[in-house]
């Protein structure tokens, strides 16, 4: 639980080198590589990830989004907190995004 707590203290931003598009109510993110989009390595986000990525935003930290996430979707707290935790380090881990450069 450590982990997931030093997670939501943080701030994340998405990688620059992405393509996303909202279709209905998922959102798809393709990496590029090298100029090219990278079809080996789609990714289709659902309604709630989907709201989790638009919170993304170099300011928010993991907490701030979880709070969000539990007023929209009316979860608990501590859901909200897990769930959004695992789903930051799942998105860190494919690359899509990565800790905001402290100031």
């Amino acid at each position: 639980m450590e982990e997931d707590m030093d997670v939501l203290t943080r701030c994340y931003v998405k990688d620059t080198d992405l393509v996303t598009r909202n279709v209905a109510g998922e959102t798809i993110i393709v990496p590029i590589r090298n100029k090219v989009g990278d079809l080996g390595s789609i990714y289709t986000l659902n309604e709630v990830g989907s709201t989790i990525w638009q919170l993304i935003d170099g300011k928010k930290t993991g907490s701030q989004i979880a709070e969000e996430i539990c007023m929209t979707y009316n979860v608990t707290s501590e859901e909200a907190k897990k769930d959004t935790s695992a789903f930051l380090k799942s998105l860190e881990e494919a690359g899509l995004l990565r800790l905001r450069d402290e100031d």
